[in-house]
Protein backbone atom coordinates (compact mmCIF):
# COMPACT_ATOMS: atom_id res chain seq x y z
CA UNK A 1 0.00 0.00 0.00
CA UNK A 2 0.94 3.73 -0.07
CA UNK A 3 3.48 4.56 2.51
CA UNK A 4 2.86 7.23 5.16
CA UNK A 5 5.00 9.77 4.22
CA UNK A 6 4.62 13.15 7.11
CA UNK A 7 4.89 16.45 4.80
CA UNK A 8 5.23 19.68 5.99
CA UNK A 9 2.94 22.00 4.07
CA UNK A 10 4.69 25.27 4.42
CA UNK A 11 2.07 28.73 4.21
CA UNK A 12 1.32 29.46 0.63
CA UNK A 13 -1.09 32.60 -0.28
CA UNK A 14 -2.94 33.63 -3.48
CA UNK A 15 -6.63 34.84 -4.67
CA UNK A 16 -9.29 32.99 -5.13
CA UNK A 17 -9.43 30.43 -7.71
CA UNK A 18 -11.42 27.66 -8.79
CA UNK A 19 -8.50 25.83 -10.08
CA UNK A 20 -6.91 25.83 -6.37
CA UNK A 21 -4.89 23.30 -5.24
CA UNK A 22 -4.14 24.46 -1.71
CA UNK A 23 -5.87 21.36 -0.39
CA UNK A 24 -4.16 18.85 -2.63
CA UNK A 25 -0.76 20.33 -1.22
CA UNK A 26 0.26 17.83 1.22
CA UNK A 27 -0.62 15.16 -1.35
CA UNK A 28 1.18 16.65 -3.82
CA UNK A 29 4.37 17.08 -1.61
CA UNK A 30 3.93 13.20 -0.66
CA UNK A 31 4.42 12.01 -4.24
CA UNK A 32 7.04 14.69 -5.25
CA UNK A 33 9.16 13.38 -2.27
CA UNK A 34 8.46 9.55 -4.02
CA UNK A 35 10.44 11.29 -7.10
CA UNK A 36 12.88 12.42 -5.16
CA UNK A 37 13.69 15.27 -7.50
CA UNK A 38 15.86 18.50 -7.61
CA UNK A 39 14.37 20.44 -10.02
CA UNK A 40 10.94 21.06 -10.86
CA UNK A 41 8.32 22.08 -13.64
CA UNK A 42 5.26 23.48 -12.69
CA UNK A 43 3.81 23.36 -16.21
CA UNK A 44 0.30 25.42 -15.13
CA UNK A 45 1.38 27.41 -11.78
CA UNK A 46 -1.98 29.53 -12.05
CA UNK A 47 -2.11 31.68 -8.54
CA UNK A 48 1.64 29.67 -7.53
CA UNK A 49 0.39 27.77 -4.86
CA UNK A 50 1.89 24.38 -5.94
CA UNK A 51 4.96 26.06 -6.63
CA UNK A 52 4.87 28.45 -3.80
CA UNK A 53 5.12 24.84 -1.53
CA UNK A 54 7.88 23.58 -3.46
CA UNK A 55 9.63 26.29 -3.67
CA UNK A 56 9.60 26.78 0.41
CA UNK A 57 10.17 22.78 0.83
CA UNK A 58 13.77 23.35 -1.10
CA UNK A 59 13.28 22.21 -4.20
CA UNK A 60 14.51 24.71 -7.77
CA UNK A 61 11.02 25.50 -9.39
CA UNK A 62 10.52 26.16 -12.68
CA UNK A 63 7.25 28.07 -12.93
CA UNK A 64 5.09 29.19 -16.08
CA UNK A 65 1.83 29.59 -17.29
CA UNK A 66 0.44 31.51 -20.08
CA UNK A 67 -1.50 34.40 -17.82
CA UNK A 68 0.04 37.56 -16.60
CA UNK A 69 -1.01 37.58 -13.25
CA UNK A 70 0.63 34.55 -13.01
CA UNK A 71 4.05 35.75 -13.91
CA UNK A 72 3.21 38.35 -11.29
CA UNK A 73 2.84 36.00 -8.65
CA UNK A 74 5.51 33.92 -9.56
CA UNK A 75 8.27 36.64 -9.41
CA UNK A 76 6.79 37.59 -6.23
CA UNK A 77 6.96 34.44 -4.43
CA UNK A 78 9.53 32.49 -6.15
CA UNK A 79 12.17 35.17 -7.58
CA UNK A 80 12.91 37.72 -4.65
CA UNK A 81 15.75 38.53 -3.09
CA UNK A 82 15.33 41.29 -1.04
CA UNK A 83 13.69 41.42 2.81
CA UNK A 84 10.18 42.04 3.53
CA UNK A 85 11.33 45.12 5.21
CA UNK A 86 12.96 46.00 1.84
CA UNK A 87 9.17 47.07 0.81
CA UNK A 88 7.69 48.91 3.78
CA UNK A 89 8.14 52.16 2.88
CA UNK A 90 6.66 51.22 -1.12
CA UNK A 91 3.43 49.36 1.05
CA UNK A 92 3.06 52.24 3.23
CA UNK A 93 3.16 55.31 0.15
CA UNK A 94 0.81 52.97 -1.89
CA UNK A 95 -1.88 52.79 0.96
CA UNK A 96 -1.52 56.60 1.85
CA UNK A 97 -2.27 57.66 -1.57
CA UNK A 98 -6.04 59.42 -2.00
CA UNK A 99 -8.63 57.62 -4.25
CA UNK A 100 -9.33 58.95 -7.93
CA UNK A 101 -11.43 58.20 -10.52
CA UNK A 102 -10.24 56.80 -12.90
CA UNK A 103 -10.87 53.78 -15.70
CA UNK A 104 -11.13 50.98 -13.31
CA UNK A 105 -13.66 53.01 -11.36
CA UNK A 106 -15.73 53.92 -14.92
CA UNK A 107 -16.11 49.95 -15.50
CA UNK A 108 -15.87 47.86 -12.43
CA UNK A 109 -17.54 50.12 -9.46
CA UNK A 110 -20.47 50.06 -7.98
CA UNK A 111 -22.03 52.32 -5.59
CA UNK A 112 -22.63 51.00 -2.22
CA UNK A 113 -26.26 51.44 -2.33
CA UNK A 114 -26.63 49.54 -5.01
CA UNK A 115 -25.97 51.87 -8.04
CA UNK A 116 -23.38 52.50 -10.13
CA UNK A 117 -20.38 54.66 -11.12
CA UNK A 118 -21.41 55.24 -14.44
CA UNK A 119 -24.24 57.21 -15.29
CA UNK A 120 -27.01 55.00 -16.38
CA UNK A 121 -25.52 51.64 -15.89
CA UNK A 122 -27.40 49.15 -14.09
CA UNK A 123 -24.71 46.53 -14.58
CA UNK A 124 -23.43 44.14 -11.07
CA UNK A 125 -19.92 45.22 -10.64
CA UNK A 126 -17.10 43.48 -8.77
CA UNK A 127 -15.66 46.03 -6.11
CA UNK A 128 -17.21 49.27 -4.52
CA UNK A 129 -16.71 52.39 -5.50
CA UNK A 130 -14.13 53.43 -2.70
CA UNK A 131 -11.85 50.35 -3.10
CA UNK A 132 -11.42 51.12 -7.12
CA UNK A 133 -11.02 54.27 -6.59
CA UNK A 134 -8.00 53.29 -4.30
CA UNK A 135 -6.88 50.70 -7.22
CA UNK A 136 -7.31 53.37 -10.22
CA UNK A 137 -4.81 55.79 -7.97
CA UNK A 138 -2.25 52.83 -6.78
CA UNK A 139 -2.15 51.03 -10.32
CA UNK A 140 -1.10 54.77 -11.72
CA UNK A 141 1.77 55.12 -8.99
CA UNK A 142 3.00 51.98 -9.86
CA UNK A 143 3.69 52.73 -12.86
CA UNK A 144 5.22 56.36 -12.11
CA UNK A 145 7.52 54.81 -9.39
CA UNK A 146 10.96 53.10 -10.73
CA UNK A 147 11.13 49.97 -9.73
CA UNK A 148 12.71 46.64 -10.55
CA UNK A 149 11.15 43.70 -11.92
CA UNK A 150 10.37 41.79 -8.90
CA UNK A 151 9.60 44.97 -6.47
CA UNK A 152 6.97 45.57 -9.30
CA UNK A 153 5.61 42.29 -8.91
CA UNK A 154 5.67 42.68 -5.28
CA UNK A 155 3.36 45.94 -5.54
CA UNK A 156 0.95 44.05 -8.20
CA UNK A 157 0.90 41.31 -6.39
CA UNK A 158 -0.11 43.22 -3.05
CA UNK A 159 -2.60 44.98 -4.91
CA UNK A 160 -4.23 41.82 -5.97
CA UNK A 161 -4.77 39.89 -3.02
CA UNK A 162 -6.01 43.54 -1.73
CA UNK A 163 -8.68 43.49 -3.70
CA UNK A 164 -9.97 39.72 -3.88
CA UNK A 165 -10.53 40.17 0.13
CA UNK A 166 -12.89 42.90 -0.77
CA UNK A 167 -14.61 41.80 -4.05
CA UNK A 168 -18.04 41.02 -4.77
CA UNK A 169 -17.90 37.50 -6.51
CA UNK A 170 -18.03 34.01 -5.58
CA UNK A 171 -14.30 33.62 -6.70
CA UNK A 172 -14.01 34.60 -10.26
CA UNK A 173 -15.49 37.74 -12.79
CA UNK A 174 -17.14 36.30 -15.38
CA UNK A 175 -20.60 37.43 -13.05
CA UNK A 176 -20.87 39.19 -9.93
CA UNK A 177 -23.12 39.09 -6.67
CA UNK A 178 -26.74 40.68 -6.69
CA UNK A 179 -26.36 42.16 -3.80
CA UNK A 180 -22.61 43.85 -1.98
CA UNK A 181 -20.75 40.68 -0.04
CA UNK A 182 -20.10 41.98 3.56
CA UNK A 183 -16.60 42.49 2.59
CA UNK A 184 -17.02 44.56 -0.05
CA UNK A 185 -18.27 47.33 2.28
CA UNK A 186 -14.40 47.19 3.71
CA UNK A 187 -11.57 49.31 2.83
CA UNK A 188 -8.67 47.55 0.79
CA UNK A 189 -5.74 47.63 3.01
CA UNK A 190 -2.37 46.06 0.92
CA UNK A 191 0.27 44.04 2.65
CA UNK A 192 3.67 43.17 1.96
CA UNK A 193 3.50 39.53 0.38
CA UNK A 194 4.11 36.46 2.57
CA UNK A 195 7.19 35.46 0.02
CA UNK A 196 10.63 33.81 1.36
CA UNK A 197 13.95 34.42 0.03
CA UNK A 198 15.00 31.47 -2.45
CA UNK A 199 18.49 30.16 -2.40
CA UNK A 200 17.80 28.09 -5.53
CA UNK A 201 17.70 29.95 -8.80
CA UNK A 202 13.75 29.46 -9.43
CA UNK A 203 12.91 30.18 -13.16
CA UNK A 204 9.51 32.31 -14.56
CA UNK A 205 8.16 31.72 -17.77
CA UNK A 206 5.15 32.95 -19.45
CA UNK A 207 4.76 31.05 -22.42
CA UNK A 208 2.61 27.74 -23.99
CA UNK A 209 3.55 24.61 -23.11
CA UNK A 210 4.34 22.97 -25.67
CA UNK A 211 6.85 25.80 -26.04
CA UNK A 212 8.21 25.37 -23.18
CA UNK A 213 8.95 21.64 -22.74
CA UNK A 214 10.90 22.01 -25.92
CA UNK A 215 13.21 23.65 -23.93
CA UNK A 216 13.54 22.53 -20.57
CA UNK A 217 14.27 19.76 -18.61
CA UNK A 218 13.50 18.95 -15.24
CA UNK A 219 13.45 15.66 -12.76
CA UNK A 220 10.23 16.16 -11.85
CA UNK A 221 6.67 17.92 -13.82
CA UNK A 222 3.79 18.78 -12.49
CA UNK A 223 1.00 19.03 -14.86
CA UNK A 224 -2.90 20.55 -13.78
CA UNK A 225 -3.72 21.23 -17.20
CA UNK A 226 -7.43 23.19 -17.17
CA UNK A 227 -10.14 20.57 -17.99
CA UNK A 228 -12.74 20.81 -21.18
CA UNK A 229 -16.00 19.52 -19.47
CA UNK A 230 -17.66 16.30 -19.78
CA UNK A 231 -20.90 17.62 -19.89
CA UNK A 232 -22.33 16.95 -23.70
CA UNK A 233 -25.04 19.58 -22.99
CA UNK A 234 -22.18 22.79 -22.01
CA UNK A 235 -22.61 24.89 -24.94
CA UNK A 236 -19.81 25.84 -27.21
CA UNK A 237 -19.31 29.04 -26.44
CA UNK A 238 -18.63 28.15 -22.16
CA UNK A 239 -16.40 30.84 -20.56
CA UNK A 240 -12.89 29.59 -19.97
CA UNK A 241 -10.33 29.85 -17.38
CA UNK A 242 -8.92 32.84 -18.97
CA UNK A 243 -12.04 34.59 -19.08
CA UNK A 244 -12.41 33.48 -15.88
CA UNK A 245 -9.89 36.08 -14.58
CA UNK A 246 -9.48 38.34 -16.97
CA UNK A 247 -9.30 41.26 -14.51
CA UNK A 248 -6.12 40.36 -13.04
CA UNK A 249 -4.88 40.59 -16.42
CA UNK A 250 -5.89 44.06 -16.75
CA UNK A 251 -4.37 45.01 -13.52
CA UNK A 252 -1.28 43.56 -14.16
CA UNK A 253 -1.13 45.18 -17.80
CA UNK A 254 -3.31 48.50 -17.52
CA UNK A 255 -3.67 48.37 -21.26
CA UNK A 256 -7.16 49.82 -20.54
CA UNK A 257 -8.53 47.14 -23.28
CA UNK A 258 -11.72 46.99 -25.32
CA UNK A 259 -14.36 45.81 -23.20
CA UNK A 260 -17.33 43.45 -23.88
CA UNK A 261 -20.53 41.99 -22.20
CA UNK A 262 -22.27 42.45 -18.33
CA UNK A 263 -18.79 41.49 -16.98
CA UNK A 264 -17.12 43.75 -19.01
CA UNK A 265 -14.82 40.63 -19.95
CA UNK A 266 -11.43 42.18 -21.93
CA UNK A 267 -12.06 41.23 -25.65
CA UNK A 268 -9.40 39.10 -25.50
CA UNK A 269 -10.36 37.00 -23.35
CA UNK A 270 -13.67 35.94 -25.22
CA UNK A 271 -13.94 32.04 -25.89
CA UNK A 272 -12.93 31.91 -29.67
CA UNK A 273 -9.37 33.88 -28.51
CA UNK A 274 -8.73 32.43 -25.11
CA UNK A 275 -9.47 28.95 -25.48
CA UNK A 276 -7.00 26.38 -23.85
CA UNK A 277 -6.47 23.03 -26.19
CA UNK A 278 -6.85 21.53 -22.75
CA UNK A 279 -10.87 22.89 -22.57
CA UNK A 280 -11.43 21.53 -25.66
CA UNK A 281 -14.92 19.33 -26.34
CA UNK A 282 -14.87 18.39 -29.61
CA UNK A 283 -13.46 15.59 -30.78
CA UNK A 284 -10.95 15.16 -33.87
CA UNK A 285 -12.64 14.47 -36.81
CA UNK A 286 -9.86 12.48 -38.65
CA UNK A 287 -9.17 10.25 -35.33
CA UNK A 288 -12.31 10.43 -33.50
CA UNK A 289 -10.60 11.10 -30.32
CA UNK A 290 -11.22 14.40 -27.82
CA UNK A 291 -8.82 16.82 -28.94
CA UNK A 292 -8.57 17.11 -24.76
CA UNK A 293 -7.37 13.59 -24.54
CA UNK A 294 -4.78 13.98 -27.39
CA UNK A 295 -3.93 16.93 -26.04
CA UNK A 296 -2.83 15.92 -22.51
CA UNK A 297 -1.25 12.18 -24.30
CA UNK A 298 1.20 14.87 -26.44
CA UNK A 299 1.53 16.70 -23.28
CA UNK A 300 3.07 13.43 -21.49
CA UNK A 301 4.65 12.48 -24.19
CA UNK A 302 6.54 15.93 -24.84
CA UNK A 303 7.81 16.32 -20.98
CA UNK A 304 11.60 15.36 -20.69
CA UNK A 305 11.66 14.94 -16.87
CA UNK A 306 12.00 11.26 -15.38
CA UNK A 307 8.53 11.91 -12.87
CA UNK A 308 5.29 13.39 -13.72
CA UNK A 309 2.56 13.92 -11.34
CA UNK A 310 -0.45 14.93 -13.65
CA UNK A 311 -3.97 15.89 -11.85
CA UNK A 312 -6.85 15.54 -13.21
CA UNK A 313 -10.27 15.72 -12.74
CA UNK A 314 -13.05 13.34 -12.94
CA UNK A 315 -14.74 15.83 -14.24
CA UNK A 316 -12.82 16.62 -17.05
CA UNK A 317 -13.18 15.67 -20.85
CA UNK A 318 -11.18 12.67 -20.73
CA UNK A 319 -12.60 9.10 -19.51
CA UNK A 320 -10.60 7.40 -16.76
CA UNK A 321 -10.17 4.56 -19.93
CA UNK A 322 -8.55 7.57 -22.02
CA UNK A 323 -6.45 8.84 -19.43
CA UNK A 324 -5.10 5.09 -18.72
CA UNK A 325 -4.37 5.02 -21.87
CA UNK A 326 -2.67 8.41 -22.65
CA UNK A 327 -0.16 7.73 -19.73
CA UNK A 328 0.60 4.09 -20.40
CA UNK A 329 2.01 5.22 -23.78
CA UNK A 330 4.50 7.24 -22.18
CA UNK A 331 4.76 5.71 -18.79
CA UNK A 332 3.59 3.85 -15.94
CA UNK A 333 1.55 4.69 -13.08
CA UNK A 334 3.35 3.91 -9.85
CA UNK A 335 1.04 5.54 -7.41
CA UNK A 336 -2.46 6.98 -7.66
CA UNK A 337 -3.76 9.00 -4.58
CA UNK A 338 -7.90 9.53 -5.19
CA UNK A 339 -7.81 12.92 -3.00
CA UNK A 340 -11.65 14.22 -2.47
CA UNK A 341 -11.98 10.62 -0.41
CA UNK A 342 -8.52 11.12 1.43
CA UNK A 343 -8.66 7.57 -0.49
CA UNK A 344 -4.74 6.03 -1.78
CA UNK A 345 -5.45 3.76 -4.51
CA UNK A 346 -2.45 1.51 -5.92
CA UNK A 347 -1.26 1.45 -9.23
CA UNK A 348 -2.25 -1.84 -10.47
CA UNK A 349 -5.90 -1.85 -8.67
CA UNK A 350 -8.97 -0.85 -11.14
CA UNK A 351 -8.70 3.20 -10.60
CA UNK A 352 -10.72 3.21 -13.72
CA UNK A 353 -13.49 1.99 -11.75
CA UNK A 354 -13.59 4.62 -8.87
CA UNK A 355 -14.23 7.54 -11.96
CA UNK A 356 -17.45 9.70 -11.59
CA UNK A 357 -19.77 10.20 -14.12
CA UNK A 358 -22.70 10.96 -12.36
CA UNK A 359 -23.65 14.54 -12.51
CA UNK A 360 -25.32 14.49 -8.84
CA UNK A 361 -21.98 13.50 -7.30
CA UNK A 362 -19.01 15.43 -6.75
CA UNK A 363 -16.06 15.37 -8.94
CA UNK A 364 -12.93 13.16 -7.50
CA UNK A 365 -9.48 14.43 -8.20
CA UNK A 366 -7.15 12.51 -9.14
CA UNK A 367 -3.15 12.62 -8.86
CA UNK A 368 -0.80 10.21 -10.86
CA UNK A 369 2.67 9.73 -10.58
CA UNK A 370 4.05 8.66 -13.41
CA UNK A 371 7.64 7.22 -14.49
CA UNK A 372 8.56 8.06 -17.78
CA UNK A 373 9.62 5.02 -20.56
Amino acid sequence: MFEDITVDVPPTEGIKYAGSKLKLLPYILQLTQKANPKTILDGFSGTTRVAQALARSGYKVIANDSAAWSKVFATCYLLNKHSKEHYRDLIEHLNSLPGKDGWFTENYGGAPNGGCAKQGDNLKKPWQIHNTQKLDAIREEIDNLTLDETERAVALTSLMLALDSVDNTIGHYAAYLNEWSERSDNEMVLKIPNFVVSKNKNQVLQDDIFSVLDNIESDLAYFDPPYGSNNDKMPPSRIRYAAYYHIWTTICLNDKPKLFGKAKRRIDSSDKVSASVFEEFRRNRKTGRFIAVEAIERLLKSTRAQHIILSYSSGGRATADELNEAILKCGKIKEVIEVDYKKNVMADMRWTSEWVRDAELPNKEFLFLIEKH
